[in-house]
């Protein structure tokens, strides 16, 4: 018998709003992207074929929206647990009228490891993951070899991996990870973490962890050709 996996998330679901539980009632068909029997087909699902960017756990989807919206050129792809969340991208979506999103609600490592195609994305992106602060919780921390491993083998050659925390321990975690991975490469000068570029929005959670003393920390490496 295979040995269960330890989950980087904890399944809650919070309250929903009325909005939120009306979007997901009404919109899921216009941005939602059912669990696949095997491999996505993006092209068909976004209708087109164009750079595609990977979210994992955009949390209530306002720094995702914004930027799909500045980038209308790109395709995105969010993948979040949590329903309300999910609920409020979508309200996100149809209020700027998004033609560039989709969404899942599915756990992120089955998807990368089961569901996405060899060199299918342009930059996967993974913005302030759970740190899961206690020693012993430091397993079910969503950046470890093997998942950096699998989610190097969807990007193209010279894609991006980016990655953001405001918990210095998990940094210099990250930053090891990436560093030992063999297919990528730190695009920082000095080896260590860059600077938040234009593209990722400032969080309301971001300022949070600034104001309670936390540095935030981007880690941005590419595929190696």
């Amino acid at each position: 018998m295979s040995e269960r996996r330890v989950r980087s998330f904890v399944q809650r679901q919070g309250r929903l709003t009325q909005g939120q539980q009306r979007a997901l009632d009404n919109l899921w068909e216009c941005y939602g992207v059912d669990p696949p029997a095997g491999l996505l087909d993006l092209d068909e699902i976004f209708g087109r074929r164009a750079p595609r960017i990977l979210e994992i756990g955009f949390g209530n989807g306002e720094s995702l929206a914004a930027m799909a919206e500045a980038r209308p050129e790109l395709d995105y792809l969010g993948i979040e647990v949590h329903r309300p969340g999910v609920g409020h991208l979508l309200m996100l979506a149809r209020q700027r009228n998004l033609r560039n999103l989709r969404v899942m609600v599915m756990d992120a490592v089955e998807v990368v490891e089961r569901h996405l195609p060899d060199t299918c994305l342009d930059q996967v992106q993974i913005f302030f993951p759970d740190p899961w602060p206690k020693q012993r919780h430091h397993k079910r921390r969503l950046i470890q070899p093997a998942f950096i491993e699998q989610v190097a083998r969807t990007l193209k050659s010279d894609a991006c991996l980016h990655l953001a925390t405001d918990w210095e321990d998990y940094a210099q975690q990250m930053l090891a990870v990436l560093t030992a991975a063999e297919a990528l490469v730190n695009t920082a000068a000095n080896g260590g973490f860059a600077a938040r570029p234009a593209y990722r929005p400032a969080t309301k959670f971001e300022h949070r962890g600034e104001r309670l003393g936390h540095p935030v920390r981007d880690l941005i490496f590419s595929k190696r050709g």
